[in-house]
């Protein structure tokens, strides 16, 4: 069972994205509706799927890694495979489109 770990900015450098084929990453406040109410999603997936990272910044404690990405909105979810941005999503998400989001990138 995976669990959702908080990445800092310098979670967010390449060389240790790159660590993980696969890294979904949440972009969330506190403050933000949607965000609270995508975590458990996130968190469900996360224990569910094998092969991949799951991590979430706060983009309150890091706009630098939020400004980097050109993050306009959250929740945003961004796929890295192999350290690389592969595709992202933002708004409120299901659990089938994440899933499917991380399928078509595997």
């Amino acid at each position: 069972m995976a669990n959702v770990t908080a990445y800092t900015s310098e979670d967010m450098k390449f060389e240790n994205l790159s660590k993980s084929r696969l890294t979904l990453v949440d972009f969330w406040a506190a403050w933000c509706g949607p965000c609270k109410m995508l975590s458990p999603i996130v968190d469900e997936l996360a224990a569910e799927t094998e092969g991949v990272t799951f991590a979430k910044v706060n983009v309150d404690e890091y706009p630098d890694v939020a400004i980097g990405l050109g993050i306009q909105a959250i929740p945003t979810l961004f796929l890295f495979k192999d350290g690389q941005a592969v595709d992202r999503a933002v708004g409120l998400q299901s659990k089938d489109a994440l899933k499917a989001m991380i399928d078509r990138n595997r």
